[in-house]
């Protein structure tokens, strides 16, 4: 669906005169094309209903006309070979126009377009078609797919403007056949008229009509610049050569009296002429480069909204005009020569390709040496920098240094600067190594969380660095907190990562069995709490649910076996009370006071 109307439109001509000849509202009268491409000075009107009071046709809808045409064009051709078929409808960018392509051999009998674009054109562009926007453009609405033909197929072709006023339009076929069958991609046969289908040229060239006819008697010819058909007394021949744009007429008189009048129209687009471009020298890392930059030296001061500016990578492709490099074209290191085509926006058969300049990117330095590097504080020394340094390049520290490496004994960040200097050009990378000196470890403190039913023991470390914990010898670890800690003595160890040494220190840990089964075989017979021989005439008192004293142990004791008087206690739940006598010589009791483990039988 169009998304709004467009009801205004420039005087823009296209670079031809405003003529309206060759121009056909009606589908019956529809222009045959063949090699040419047509140009058109504008439309106005649609001549009769060609869809009969319809609402659609494919894509296309009623316009403020009240029909689907508003300001019509209609163009046919026949295709002469087999292959891939487009076509770019040029206009000026303020203008809304539609197409919509029939196959078929019959105005009567249209069907369904094979491709319609009914879009409107808030985005400015200045090409609608079929296949590719020449202008690389890949994200417009206008464009179609491409079409896959067979030889000999019949189209009509509907250019539509919904404007009041329009400055009409040139159509450029473009596609697959074109470099297969380049003279016969259209086939000419469908051309009636003796001069043929509208011509568009280029100022460079002079264009020959031929009206050889073999019972002519003589011949005549007229010009129309715009002020109606102008006899050109001089000119009497069969053929006339002609280098400036109007429409052109002969009149043939033949023996046989049937006499022929036949017009052509013909249009000549200014030529451009590429200028001189500068060869370009850059660094590798900027990954690309905006290659509109030369433009402005390939046009000189020609006129840059009249030509187009193309680059490829031979020379061959450029005289084609294909395969055009993307205006940001990736950076490869080496040289490289790159062909400039210059194309005029009115007939892209109109350019010049005679320009190429170098690109020569150089290569950045690249770095990749360590950029983090870690010392032990009572260091001798370490390398820092490039080791496999290449002789054509210059280094620089930021210390004053112009080695490849350094070696440094202080934290801090050194920066290395490496230089590629060639024809003028300097291609600099620099990169910053940060040197961090790691201390020899220290234990502050130990936090032993124990009396619980899984002891805890946390390491806290006297400086900072990055260490990995070791308990007993065993896996070492980043956490410095162990959990499930058995009772008893143990040795933790903090090693430096960085090769900077280890501290190892012995502690006690206190705790006590969840459960026992004084069941006589020899295994957790007994019940108490291990550990506690580090602390001073420690006695643990056991107590039933009622609080009621069963036992007490010290630690010349073997433990409880679970009797009382000789009798055995049921199996349940126990309490237990821990007290020993502090460096004061004070008598006090853990911290806590309702610890409890299970008797099983």
């Amino acid at each position: 669906m169009k998304r709004y109307l467009i009801i205004t439109a420039l005087a823009f001509l296209l670079g031809i005169l405003s003529i309206s000849a060759q121009v056909a509202s009606d589908c019956v009268n529809a222009i045959p094309i063949c090699n040419n491409t047509p140009t058109n000075g504008g439309t106005q009107d649609f001549g009769i209903d060609d869809f009969n009071g319809a609402a659609t046709s494919g894509c296309l809808e009623q316009t403020l006309s009240g029909a689907i045409e508003s300001n019509s064009a209609w163009y046919r051709f026949r295709t002469g070979a087999a292959g891939q078929l487009g076509f770019n409808i040029g206009f000026d960018t303020s203008e809304d126009w539609d197409f919509a392509l029939y196959l078929a051999n019959d105005c009567n009998n249209l069907g369904e377009p094979v491709r319609c674009n009914f879009f409107d054109n808030q985005d400015m562009q200045s090409y609608m078609g079929v296949g590719e926007d020449p202008t690389g453009d890949t994200d417009t609405f206008l464009y179609e797919d491409w079409l896959n033909v067979e030889a000999g197929q019949d189209y009509y072709l509907l250019i539509n403007n919904f404007s009041n006023t329009n400055s009409g339009f040139s159509i450029q076929f473009s596609g697959q056949i074109f470099e297969t069958n380049p003279f016969d991609a259209l086939d000419c046969s469908i051309i009636d008229n003796l001069l043929g289908p509208p011509i568009a040229a280029c100022d460079n060239e002079t264009i020959v009509l031929d009206a050889t006819t073999t019972d002519a008697l003589s011949y005549a010819w007229y010009r129309d610049t715009g002020m109606g058909y102008q006899l050109l007394p001089t000119e009497t021949g069969a053929t006339l050569n002609a280098t400036i744009s109007a429409m052109y007429r002969v009149e043939v008189i033949t023996v046989s009296m049937t006499n022929i009048i036949s017009d052509v129209q013909l249009a000549f687009s200014a030529a451009p002429t590429a200028a001189p471009i500068t060869d370009e020298i850059l660094c590798s890392d900027i990954e690309n480069i905006d290659l509109s930059i030369k433009d402005a030296e390939a046009l000189g001061v020609q006129d840059p909204n009249q030509y187009r500016v193309s680059y490829h990578q031979s020379q061959a492709d450029a005289d084609l005009g294909i395969n055009a490099l993307p205006v940001l074209f990736s950076l490869t290191p080496g040289a490289e020569q790159l062909y400039v085509r210059v194309t005029s926006e009115d007939n892209p058969r109109c350019f010049d390709a005679s320009q190429s300049f170098e690109l020569n990117v150089l290569q950045s330095p690249v770095l990749d040496f360590p950029d983090e590097v870690f010392i032990c504080e009572d260091t001798t020394g370490v390398m820092i920098g490039e080791m496999t340094p290449q002789g054509h390049l210059s280094y620089s520290w930021d210390t004053g240094e112009s080695t490849p490496s350094i070696s440094v004994t202080l934290a801090g960040d050194y920066t290395l600067t490496v230089t590629n200097s060639q024809a003028g050009v300097n291609c600099i990378s620099t990169r910053t190594v940060s040197v961090i000196v790691s201390e020899t470890p220290t234990i502050s403190e130990v936090i032993i969380q124990d009396l619980q039913a899984e002891n805890t023991v946390e390491i806290i470390p006297g400086v900072t660095g990055n260490f990995q914990y070791q308990l007993d010898g065993g896996p070492e670890q980043a956490s410095n907190v162990f959990e499930g800690v058995s009772p008893g003595t143990h040795v933790l160890t903090i090693t430096d990562l960085l090769g900077c040494g280890s501290v190892s220190e012995t502690i006690t840990v206190v705790g006590f069995p969840k459960f026992f089964t004084p069941n006589g075989d020899g295994a957790n017979d007994y019940w108490h709490i291990e550990g506690i021989s580090t602390l001073e005439s420690p006695v643990v008192a056991v107590f039933d649910r009622y609080g009621k004293l069963i036992t007490q142990l010290d630690t010349t004791s073997a433990g409880w076996d679970g009797t009382f008087n000789g009798r055995e206690l049921p199996s349940t739940d126990y309490w237990f009370r821990l007290t020993y006598t502090d460096i004061q010589g004070q008598r006090i009791e853990a911290k806590f006071l309702n610890n409890h483990f299970s008797l099983r039988r």
